[in-house]
């Protein structure tokens, strides 16, 4: 089976993740659940599958760096994919992206997380576990904006998951690697590309987080996703990611441009046969930045309890109203064509290359033999990759009215 055959699978059986190993049989997370099923799959298949995935620029990357990420749509399904070389051989772990365009509606969020979207400045913050629907939430605050007024959106994403289709906004999406050479690239040329929002697919390394904080306090509506199981563990994280001698100082420029904090967690409900997600809202009360200005992360989870009034929500509270809730979107209902890639776009630049490796002495990662693979064995990407001429190159670039 192609992986065209096994995403199709993946998604007929309601399957968020798909993972593929040499010498194991394809897993599927199911509802939260990890499940095998068929046969195991043989090294070469997947040598194969992920020739076919990557174009030859990729590849190149892929055997630089021993990983790739990409996004993809895969047999009607848009995917979000990591091919990565293992012990065994190639591997590939894949994300099952929503078949919609995400909405607080269709994803059965709080309709008051619509409020988060009304300022113009300030820094929002959407945290969770891995595989929680930060990623989904994210792209839902943006299409609201999109749907309700005109702005100027920048998305800063690694791989870009959700594809946006501009309505009212102006947006721009840029894809480390391929559009942008990294994250911080990115955020110091978002300052002068006079954005009304900035959307920051994720933030891990300080640098990303100081440019990020900086960015809310110019003036900008910025929002951005950070891993941890509570609001105040996402402030905490962001703070603590610094070091010790400048904490005081990120904590105050924290309590200053931070608006919100959602924090949330996938819960399957039987009754529906549906994951919808559980959330903590923090807002930023007088209270609340104080405790973060002075680094008391603790006292932050009674703010969250007592704050009703300010728009906050528990896990408790949110799962009562979850309870009590009685309209649902469910996927099936779904009518709307999900956005997506444009299919006449102009050839792409060549893709940015990444920084060589800083470890020479890693083995290969393949025998050469194994990387000349013949076209015979499988389907092309349908993404037509054109590696201009030197000449070419120039005319690309060429500025309007010279000859």
């Amino acid at each position: 089976m192609d992986i065209e055959g096994l995403v199709a699978l993946a998604n007929s059986n309601g399957a968020s993740d798909l993972h593929l190993e040499a010498g194991l049989p394809a897993a599927l997370r199911v509802r939260g659940s990890l499940r095998t099923m068929g046969d195991a799959l043989p090294p070469k298949t997947l040598l194969e599958m992920g020739r076919q995935l990557l174009s030859e620029e990729q590849w190149s990357q892929f055997l630089e760096r021993r990983s790739y990420d990409l996004s993809k749509t895969i047999n009607g399904v848009r995917c979000r994919v990591n091919v990565l070389q293992t012990s065994r051989g190639v591997g590939f772990a894949i994300r099952l992206l929503a078949s919609f365009q995400a909405t607080i509606e269709k994803l059965n969020l709080h309709p008051d997380l619509k409020k988060l979207v009304a300022p113009t400045n300030g820094l929002i913050l959407v945290s969770g576990p891995t595989g929680s629907g930060k990623s989904s939430t994210l792209a839902a605050l943006i299409q609201e904006i999109n749907l309700a007024e005109a702005r100027h959106i920048v998305t800063i994403e690694s791989p870009i998951e959700y594809m946006f289709r501009p309505r009212k906004s102006y947006i721009r999406q840029r894809e480390v690697g391929r559009d942008t050479p990294s994250f911080e690239q990115a955020l110091l040329d978002a300052l002068r590309e006079d954005p009304d929002v900035l959307m920051v697919g994720e933030m891990r390394e300080p640098e990303t987080m100081r440019l990020t904080l900086s960015a809310s306090e110019t003036g900008h509506l910025v929002m951005a996703t950070v891993h941890s199981s509570t609001c105040a563990e996402a402030l905490q994280r962001v703070v603590s990611a610094f070091p010790s001698e400048i904490q005081s100082g990120v904590a105050a420029q924290l309590a200053d441009c931070i608006f919100a904090v959602i924090s949330q967690r996938l819960r399957f409900r039987p009754e529906l046969n549906i994951r919808v997600p559980e959330c903590e809202v923090l807002m930023a009360s007088h209270a609340v930045k104080n405790f973060i200005r002075n680094r008391d992360f603790f006292k932050i989870a009674s703010s969250v309890e007592t704050g009703a009034e300010h728009g906050m929500w528990s896990f408790q509270r949110y799962r009562t109203w979850l309870d009590n809730r009685k309209n649902w979107y469910r996927h099936d209902e779904n009518t709307d064509v999900p956005d997506s890639e444009t299919s006449d776009s102009s050839a792409p630049l060549p893709p940015i290359s990444s920084p060589p490796a800083t470890n020479s002495e890693v083995p290969p990662v393949l025998p050469s033999s194994a990387l000349k693979l013949p076209r015979s064995l499988g389907k092309t990407s349908d993404r037509i990759e054109i590696e201009p001429t030197e000449g070419e190159f120039g005319r690309i670039l060429k500025r309007p009215g010279e000859k």
